[in-house]
């Protein structure tokens, strides 16, 4: 009988002292106090692990939790019921875990500050149940794992440490699914810490940047031109002293501040990843995020799911579409009011017999930006924007097929323009809370058998896109101006709703 090299006694957690409950007043006290815990338990579980990997024995098995915020309230009497986050509906204790208080401290201060104001009580920072997994202590660019190798390959990290635990990253208080257990705290946010750890570490990812990088208004795109596009013009507006941005991030998390022609440094990534991001920044995370999706449902899911954890206060998409009408033209543009969803990959987290509304404070953006942008209005903006139903769907190739059923569906619809992401996007904002809206342009018209030839191609994508992507950037500005209370408006709520933005 072989025995094992390192043997654990039971049940033996080594863990930091045990941290008392304090109360405060002050949202920014409180936040500070959410920092210094979690800076010391992720803290005691780097050193843990280092010493480990140095040889020191195995003593057991090595524990720290998140730290929470927690408020209780007992009475039903009303705040302002004009606001949509910021207070709660009944009394009740509610708490939530909080990862990463440094990066979310602005957030933080804003919603700790209005649950103090609005109901009057003081909030409770303690140290939940929670274990923190090791990965998401060391954060990102870490490899634990290759790390430990030689020091620890005949001891499963997960006999020492806490690991992602997928049984609780869900979604389920942002879905609406979430059972509240009689005599346990209701959730105060829509994210738990782990969840928010598991997409921070997956933006990383995908987009090569930071999340520290994001910003609170974002672009998403499907053709790699509006990314050159955007670069072009934020390097140049970097030189000419940045008109109120302080820096632009490039993927590889590659800076030039406001006053300067180039990057801080001279290296370049390899390759771009997956869905590359570029962040226009301006203070208080107040500037522009684009992000280049690349084509398809999936895509749109999967960095929407991981953005929301930052809590933005709205994302467009600006991208090309097939036209559906014979009266459009390749160029024009389509304002997105009503969405059919054939992407498919929301169905299980959002039925699709759920309505996705047009937001009315994003829609007189969108319109308001392109009137500016193209000196068209009223009446003669007809002339080259469209209001309608945009269609998403998974099947890149679908005029392949036979088309009477696609097109009697899109028919009946009212559809006027087709693509693979816009209502992905717009559905996951919904289902987020996240403002969305839509300004597509219309690239081809397969249904007329208008493709652009090469030449034309070319044309097109020079002048157009040009045009799109200051439209988009003119909204993202319009909504940056309004009072946050006046974006984040009540339409977006649910029965139940979490106290936090």
């Amino acid at each position: 009988m072989t025995i094992a090299k390192h043997t654990i006694p039971p049940l033996a957690f080594i863990t930091p002292e045990p941290f008392a409950p304090r109360t405060f007043d002050d949202p920014k006290e409180a936040v500070e106090a959410l920092t210094a815990l979690y800076d010391r338990n992720t803290d005691f579980l780097i050193k843990s692990f280092t010493d480990l990997a140095k040889g020191a024995p195995i003593e057991g098995r090595y524990r720290a939790c998140y730290p929470q915020v927690s408020i209780e309230t007992s009475t039903f009497g009303h705040v302002d019921s004009r606001l949509s986050y910021g207070h709660v509906t009944s009394p009740g204790v509610y708490t939530t875990t909080i990862t990463r208080p440094q990066l979310f401290r602005h957030y933080l201060k804003e919603q700790l500050g209005l649950l103090i104001k609005n109901h009057g009580v003081h909030v409770t920072v303690s140290e939940s149940a929670t274990p923190i997994p090791l990965h998401f202590a060391f954060g990102e660019g870490a490899y634990v794992e290759a790390s430990a190798a030689s020091s620890l390959s005949d001891v499963p990290l997960r006999d020492l440490f806490d690991t992602p635990d997928l049984n609780n990253t869900d979604d389920l208080i942002a879905n609406g699914e979430y059972d509240q257990v009689p005599g346990e705290p209701a959730p105060l946010a829509p994210f738990t810490a782990q969840r928010i750890d598991y997409s921070l570490a997956r933006l990383s990812h995908y987009t090569a940047t930071s999340p520290n990088h994001f910003q609170n208004f974002v672009l998403f795109t499907n053709y790699q031109f509006y990314i050159d596009e955007f670069a072009v013009w934020a390097r140049k507006l970097m030189a000419d002293g940045g008109d109120g941005y302080t820096a632009f991030v490039e993927p590889g998390n590659i800076i030039t501040h406001a006053g300067l022609d180039r990057p801080e440094t001279d290296t370049t990534l390899g390759r771009l990843p997956q869905m590359p991001a570029y962040h226009l920044k301006k203070k208080g995370h107040a500037g522009i995020t684009l992000v280049n999706i690349g084509v398809g449902p999936s895509n749109a899911k999967t960095i929407t799911d991981h953005i929301a954890v930052l809590r933005p206060h709205a994302w467009l998409m600006v991208g090309h579409c097939a036209g559906l009408r014979n009266s459009q033209r390749l160029g024009d543009y389509v304002l997105a009011h009503a969405y059919v969803r054939e992407d498919h990959v929301l169905d299980d987290d959002l039925p699709v017999w759920v309505p996705i509304p047009a937001l009315a404070e994003v829609q007189l953006a969108l319109e308001g930006a392109v009137e500016e942008v193209t000196g068209y209005e009223g009446f003669e903006l007809k002339r080259i924007m469209r209001t309608g139903t945009v269609a998403t769907i998974d099947n890149r190739n679908w005029e392949l097929r036979d088309q009477a059923g696609p097109v009697k569906r899109l028919s009946q619809s009212r559809a006027i323009a087709l693509d693979m992401e816009s209502a992905t996007i717009a559905a996951n904002g919904f289902r987020f809370r996240v403002p969305y809206g839509t300004l597509l342009c219309v690239s081809d018209k397969p249904l007329h058998g208008e493709l652009k030839l090469p030449g034309m191609a070319t044309e097109f994508y020079r002048t157009q896109v040009a045009q799109h992507l200051q439209i988009g950037i003119r909204a993202v500005q319009k909504l940056a101006a309004m009072p946050t209370e006046t974006l984040h408006s009540r339409k977006l709520r649910s029965f139940y709703e979490t106290a936090f933005q």
